[in-house]
């Protein structure tokens, strides 16, 4: 079988570090496996336009291989074209890169290594919420640019106890943050998601589910979005839901960028309505240079903590997930069940209610 590969280039730190596996250098570790099955493996991060490696392959490629790092988007158009393509596999969390209606409808089996980046994740959103709390970007680019004038941080710095914060989206990502958050003593911790933890997990954390979204967003000195990106999601945070946020409410997403609308929000950091946004996800990736949120600063020059999309890809993760769609291929090819948590879209329907839930 030919499998193609969309991965993100690593240069010199891929050559210098074995263990970014998710890296075209180093090909999730899967070449010699599969070279010695008999198979052809494609690697390249090239995966914009007609004339990309992506496009040019995917004609006759069996088996296709994305991340979200670096994802490969699979339009309802190229499945069209892709006459040979059986599976779809994501290196990682997060198939919204397929078009997976387009895969129920052609009978293109959608899986990705659930569980892999939870754990990863879950720790970015902490940091996430502790740099815009605290008001660290502004205070550490006082540190290396040679100034010092505490006032202008501290001005705009808070505790994280006493917030009430809430997570958009209580799965396995939300349940691990609600968790982290436990400790910091907050007001209250708060969930929406379209169906309720079960009644010990949500216990053992001390949340409350709020079922109204815009009642949710309304309460929360904090939210926090943890929920995959569907046609239920899509642009789901955007000006006419932002205006019932808190004034000066904080906003974490590393889930995915196109959940939020990226001018609704640049615009709210602006004015002062938003008092910060962090995250590591976009609408596009790479994101272009010129994207509103690379430039966004609220009105006492803060309230900025994005980053490139790198959350769920720690060499710690990126370890879970090449073992992981090593296994996903090895039960393919052998004919085994995959793991039913793995499974997004099955043979011709969905398989799991996180993308079905509509």
């Amino acid at each position: 079988m030919k499998v193609l590969a969309i991965l993100y280039n690593g240069f010199k730190a891929a050559k210098a570090e074995p263990r970014l596996l998710g890296t075209v250098e180093n090909e999730l570790g899967l070449r010699a496996y599969l070279e010695s099955q008999g198979h052809e493996y494609i690697v390249t991060s090239s995966k914009e336009g007609p004339d990309s490696d992506f496009q040019k392959h995917i004609a006759d490629t069996d088996i296709l291989i994305t991340t979200p790092f670096h994802p490969g988007y699979l339009t309802k158009e190229l499945m069209a074209k892709a006459k040979n393509l059986k599976v779809c596999v994501t290196a990682g969390v997060g198939s919204d890169h397929v078009d997976l209606n387009a895969a129920v409808d052609r009978k293109i089996q959608v899986l990705e290594v659930s569980g892999s980046n939870v754990v990863s994740v879950a720790e970015q959103v902490m940091m996430s919420i502790l740099l815009l709390v605290r008001n660290f970007v502004p205070a550490h680019e006082q540190a290396i640019s040679g100034q010092w004038q505490v006032s202008d941080i501290a001005r705009n710095a808070f505790d994280l106890e006493g917030k009430v914060v809430g997570t958009l989206g209580a799965g396995r990502i939300g349940h691990r943050v609600l968790q982290r958050l436990v400790p910091f003593n907050t007001k209250e911790l708060l969930y929406y998601d379209y169906k309720a933890l079960p009644e010990e997990a949500e216990k053992a954390v001390g949340a409350r589910r709020v079922e109204d979204l815009k009642e949710f967003v309304s309460q929360c000195d904090v939210v926090t979005v943890n929920a995959p990106l569907h046609e239920g999601t899509q642009g789901l945070i955007n000006k006419d839901l932002l205006q019932h946020f808190k004034p000066g409410a904080w906003l974490v997403n590393t889930a995915r960028g196109a959940i939020c609308n990226a001018d609704d929000v640049a615009a709210a950091v602006k004015s002062g309505q938003l008092r910060g946004y962090a995250g590591d996800v976009w609408n596009v990736q790479p994101a272009p240079a010129d994207h509103p949120w690379r430039s966004m600063r609220n009105p006492l020059g803060g309230g900025n903590g994005m980053t490139p999309h790198y959350s769920g890809t720690t060499l710690d993760a990126q370890q879970r997930y090449a073992e992981g769609t090593k296994k996903i291929l090895q039960n393919y090819f052998e004919n085994k069940p995959q793991d039913p948590g793995n499974v997004i879209v099955g043979v011709g329907k969905y398989e799991s209610a996180s993308y079905g839930q509509r």
